[in-house]
């Protein structure tokens, strides 16, 4: 029908050109429409690669049309408050106008269903505290660490420049700086971007080596000791894997990986960077532990550490077997959740591959506590956190402070339009098109990139009170619940399974870890 619809239309236009022209010659101006009509119908009859155009030539068209639209009509139109994902509308509000330093506040009651199966939530004290500002933040560094960082207990998460634009990049610097909390380079590599304003940083390594790599893609010690000295960094963090792509490594789609970029990683121009899936420097528990130590060395004894999504249980176990067998601790350990992810990844690894936040972090802190170095070591937690209550029930879980991206991402002025791997950020905020990235305002954003923060960290202290407490290490999984699937309220303390101080070092250890203990091993993976 649409082939037969396509022939009569032109055979009839073109009929009535050849017959109302001697009559009225304007009507030739109608063939500025009709060929290039005829010509796209032609071409999608007989060459073009879609089985829809090939069938129904030109109108066909309207349904590519609809599908690009698609993202914007079902964000604008058709999804409610809190349907939306990965965030909904009353989150992003939230970052919102947190960012923009306006009313956070919601009239007429809470829009979710309380009573529906997985609602969290926490009972109130009756005696409420008022919570000292000096628990915002922690010292971060171990035994050996010389040069120990006064965190925030909440960060900017790992973002590349290449991933990110330059802009956004300065403006989460400049908001860490004016805000004194710390951001973290993600694994593109320490770049004047990040450095440009003087915030406080984590460094982070990945298994790309960007930045401190030989031309052969190793890592290189002088290299890395140079950077490492610079007063900014505060902090740095291997990565071992993260929550979007675990044992992928990184990708950066050859559509961002300018001229730039590609020479601040040492990579070629215009073709996807992929970080090899593991390190070249170790391949054991052992092996990377004493990177730690190396780095920590090279970089004059600043606190070290790593980041991983948790997978294969047995595997991080073998770890916290290689720090009692060599006596190497890093200072820190960042674990990430499957939830996380700001850039781009396969649909199979971002959906299907890695722990959960909360099982993982509940995970890393009971082996700590197992092998009795939990009081040595600090725990980020990062993966799908935007709020004060996020906040709390990561710690609740074992955390001791908290990294965020995405939200981070929104308070620049991200919109969630699903694009960043594209180079087409409609927001300015993870593109490297000059004429995008200008619309982040650095001396505006920066503001925004700080305000979230204090908010968002200001309410996880009231929330802390309100629970009676007057300090984040009072935090336990007893005071989140959670509904199961009766509706009924579970506490943290009921869904995680738990081990007591240094019972990993014993015979007797908890059923749910003693075949993975028992699997773990300090010399390999």
């Amino acid at each position: 029908m649409a082939r037969r619809l396509f022939f009569y239309s032109s055979f009839i236009s073109i009929l009535l050109v050849i017959f109302i022209y001697p009559f009225k010659p304007h009507v030739l101006y109608f063939l500025f429409l009709i060929i290039p009509y005829i010509a796209l119908g032609i071409y999608d009859l007989y060459f073009s690669v879609h089985n829809v155009l090939r069938i129904y030539p030109v109108i066909g068209h309207l349904r590519y049309l609809f599908e690009f639209v698609r993202p914007e009509i079902q964000q604008y139109f058709v999804a409610t408050n809190l349907s939306g994902r990965p965030y909904n509308r009353e989150i992003r509000d939230l970052i919102y106008q947190r960012a923009k330093n306006v009313k956070d506040t919601i009239p007429f009651g809470t829009q979710y269903d309380i009573t529906e199966p997985q609602y969290e939530l926490a009972y109130h004290s009756l005696d409420p505290k008022i919570v000292s500002e000096s628990v915002k933040r922690l010292l971060i560094g171990g035994p050996d660490c010389k040069k120990p960082y006064l965190s925030s207990r909440l960060n900017v998460s790992a973002m590349s420049y290449g991933s990110l634009s330059k802009n956004a990049i300065m403006a989460l610097n400049l908001g860490c700086k004016e805000g004194d909390f710390a951001q973290d380079t993600g694994e593109g590599g320490l770049t004047e971007y990040h450095l440009k304003y003087g915030g406080n940083l984590v460094w982070e390594i990945g298994s790309g080596y960007f930045g401190v790599r030989t031309k052969d893609g190793h890592f290189d010690p002088e290299k890395f000791r140079e950077q490492a000295a610079l007063d900014n960094v505060k902090m740095i963090a291997i990565k071992l894997s993260q929550g979007a792509k675990p044992g992928h490594g990184g990708v950066l789609p050859a559509a961002k990986v300018t001229e730039e970029i590609a020479r601040i990683r040492g990579v070629e121009a215009w073709k996807d960077c992929v970080s090899p899936p593991k390190h070249s420097t170790f391949s054991t528990p052992e092996g990377l532990l004493r990177f730690v130590q190396q780095l920590r060395e090279l970089s004059g004894g600043k606190p070290v550490g790593f980041k991983l999504c948790i997978g294969i249980r047995k595997e991080f176990m073998g770890i916290c077997k290689a720090m009692l067998k060599t006596g190497i601790m890093p200072d820190f350990i960042t674990v990430d959740g499957a939830e996380g992810g700001t850039g781009a990844a396969p649909v199979e690894l971002v959906d299907h591959i890695g722990m959960p936040i909360n099982e993982g972090i509940a995970f890393a802190d009971n082996c700590l506590i197992g092998v009795n170095l939990r009081d040595k070591i600090k725990l980020f937690a990062s993966g799908k956190i935007a709020t004060g209550f996020d906040m709390v029930t990561k710690i609740a879980l074992g955390a001791d402070a908290c990294n965020v991206a995405r939200p981070m991402m929104f308070a620049l002025g991200c919109i969630q339009a699903l694009r960043c791997n594209t180079n087409t950020c409609p927001t300015g905020v993870t593109t490297h098109d000059p004429l995008r990235e200008r619309a982040i305002v650095i001396e505006d954003k920066y503001k925004h990139v700080m305000n979230y923060h204090d908010a968002t960290l200001k309410n996880f202290m009231h929330l802390l009170g309100v629970l009676g407490l007057d300090d984040p290490k009072e935090l336990k999984p007893e005071h989140i619940m959670r509904r199961n699937t009766e509706g009924y309220p579970v506490s943290y303390a009921e869904i995680f399974d738990y081990l007591k101080p240094g019972e990993l070092l014993t015979d007797s250890i908890h059923t749910a870890f003693a075949r993975d203990w028992a699997l773990a091993s300090a010399e390999k993976f």
